[in-house]
């Protein structure tokens, strides 16, 4: 009986095995490791084909095996990140592209990117990755196929000197902020009233904020981290407030690219999981509170699988930066569109398609034409005034005149309008107001006193002349019209310095827009083409005026 039940208890046993076994294995094969090697198997496979490597169609995953290389869009001056030293590429950034070559068994060719030119350059098939500080935001995902899960996350901070004032968004109306192309978190602060400053590159954020040109500077808190490091900076600079937290995503191309997308979805996986991106954050001493979070994440079983990256329990959202569209932006695109059409020309009328950019692109206009219209009463007030003054009797009138118009023929213009905003801003808090009262007091002293000289020049020559004193200022004036309209228009092209004091005029407002927004070189045009017509029509309006003036000298 005994003998009888060995064999089946040892079938029975094998059985289980067998079974167990093949659950084990059905198991592992879960794992992103196999899905990853087995995307890469196909893909040597179709590169190891004949013509395949020369296929027009082919995957970006099979040209870089093909090519034996991965084409890399880093930085090369973000601090900890992504640094050019000696021709030598160096970084977080760096160090994880690096990383993932090898895990691709392929080499890296590092391209320099920032944060105006990366996607763009992803789109132009320049680079294959983008590993660029690049926080993941809704628009974006529209851009680029982001790669998930994130590698980093961080907050923007505004930094500034310690002995200023600033707590939260009240506190940064009016004050002038440098910030890069294309930072996501630049609408947060132009919609607080924020003067912006803008630059390609970051590294210069830190040297403005030293120098004075900005009263802050707006960034990564990963990007400021290496200057806090420094002893320096840190006792002359601190953090004011942090905002829009916001993950990092590395990014591939939307086309062409579904298998090298997925293939690096599963190495970011594994590279979390296997702690791979801490120890490269540890070895480029950045914070690494969030990568040991992910690190958690990843290790559990519930995420260690290969459809862990679309698991919304185990991956973080992009940050929801979507704008507010306006009611005629689809029109506006469509706009857009018809005009590409039908001439080739792509322009991008950022400032007609969101609300934000609307509100400004028309503030911006009012407050303009409103520039326009104060500087040229302020330079006939000043005209007139001056020129009472250079023909009064009294010397010390005279002496005042000519003192006057000798300094302000001697400062530029710049400088005119410095000083005087700063006057205004010592007398009274910053508004829009403030600032542009005192651009159009500059604008009209310094047009004015040079209009009021021809005016008592014009004095002379009647007297010189013998002419009847009855009458003689307003036969001046007359006499003097030409020169009278040059410097009312000199008034005109020079409103959009009012921007240099933070005067939401358009040109501030067109810089706003396009530090969130796309299509400079179509906003510029079109704030070209609006003062060509405001000039047009001044010149138009004053050659009225001194048709008029001629007549009443004529009559005279």
């Amino acid at each position: 009986m005994a003998s009888r039940r060995f064999p089946f208890i040892g079938g029975l046993t094998a059985l289980l095995l067998l079974l167990w076994t093949a659950g084990g294995t059905a198991a592992a094969d879960q794992r992103p490791d196999a899905a990853l090697e087995t995307l890469l198997s196909d893909a040597r496979a179709e590169a190891a084909r004949p013509g395949a490597c020369a296929a027009p169609a082919a995957d970006s995953l099979v040209r870089i095996v093909c090519d034996g290389e991965i084409r890399l869009g880093v930085r090369h001056h973000y601090p900890l990140f992504g640094e050019m030293t000696g021709g030598e590429y160096s970084g977080y950034d760096v160090d994880v592209g690096r990383a993932i070559a090898a895990r691709l068994g392929v080499g890296v060719d590092y391209a320099r990117v920032n944060a105006a030119n990366r996607i763009p350059m992803l789109a132009e098939d320049r680079i294959d990755l983008i590993i660029a500080t690049m926080g993941h935001n809704t628009p974006r995902d529209g851009q680029v196929r982001f790669i998930r899960p994130h590698y980093y996350r961080s907050e923007t901070i505004l930094v500034g000197p310690r002995e200023l004032e600033v707590e939260d968004w009240s506190d940064i109306a009016g004050r002038s902020i440098c910030v890069t192309i294309g930072n996501g978190s630049n609408q947060n602060m132009v919609s607080q009233g924020a003067r912006l400053m803008l630059f390609d590159n970051a590294g210069a954020l830190p040297e403005r904020l030293q120098d004075g040109t900005c009263a802050l500077a707006a960034q990564d808190d990963s990007f400021f981290a290496y200057y806090f490091a420094q002893p320096a900076f840190a006792a002359r600079y601190d953090v004011k407030f942090g905002f829009a937290q916001v993950p990092w995503g590395m990014a591939v191309a939307r086309t062409g690219s579904q298998r090298l997308g997925d293939a690096l979805d599963l190495v970011s996986q594994i590279f979390h999981r296997d702690g791979v991106f801490l120890r490269l954050a540890q070895e480029n001493r950045i914070r690494t509170v969030f990568l040991e979070a992910q690190q958690a994440i990843w290790s559990s079983a519930a995420c260690n699988r290969a459809g862990g990256n679309d698991d919304p329990a185990c991956v973080l959202p992009a940050l929801d930066a979507a704008i507010e569209p306006t009611e005629f932006a689809a029109r506006v695109e469509a706009f857009e569109a018809w005009m590409k059409d039908r001439t080739g020309v792509a322009l991008s009328l950022a400032m007609l398609k969101t609300k934000p950019a609307w509100t400004l692109f028309w503030s911006g206009v009012v407050n303009s034409l409103m520039l326009v219209a104060g500087a040229l009463a302020a330079t006939m007030t000043f005209a007139l005034l001056i020129g009472a003054m250079f023909t009064a009797r009294a010397a010390p009138l005279r002496w005042a005149a000519r003192a006057l118009t000798m300094v302000l023929q001697s400062s530029p213009i710049v400088l005119t309008l410095v000083i005087m905003a700063t006057l205004a801003h010592a007398l009274f808090a910053y508004s829009t107001a403030v600032a542009l009262c005192a651009t159009i007091v500059a604008l009209g002293l310094a047009n004015g006193c040079n209009a009021g000289q021809a005016i008592s020049e014009a004095m002379r020559t009647l007297r010189a002349e013998g002419a009847a004193d009855g009458g003689l200022f307003q036969r001046a004036v007359a006499l003097s019209a030409t020169q009278i309209v040059s410097f009312l228009v000199n008034a005109t092209k020079g409103t959009p310095i009012a921007a240099f004091v933070g005067a939401p005029e358009l040109l501030s407002a067109l810089t706003d827009i396009t530090s969130f927004a796309s299509g400079r070189a179509t906003t510029y045009g079109l704030l070209l083409i609006f003062y060509i017509l405001v000039v047009m029509a001044v010149m138009w309006g004053c050659g009225r005026l001194r048709l008029w003036l001629e007549r009443r000298q004529a009559a005279a």
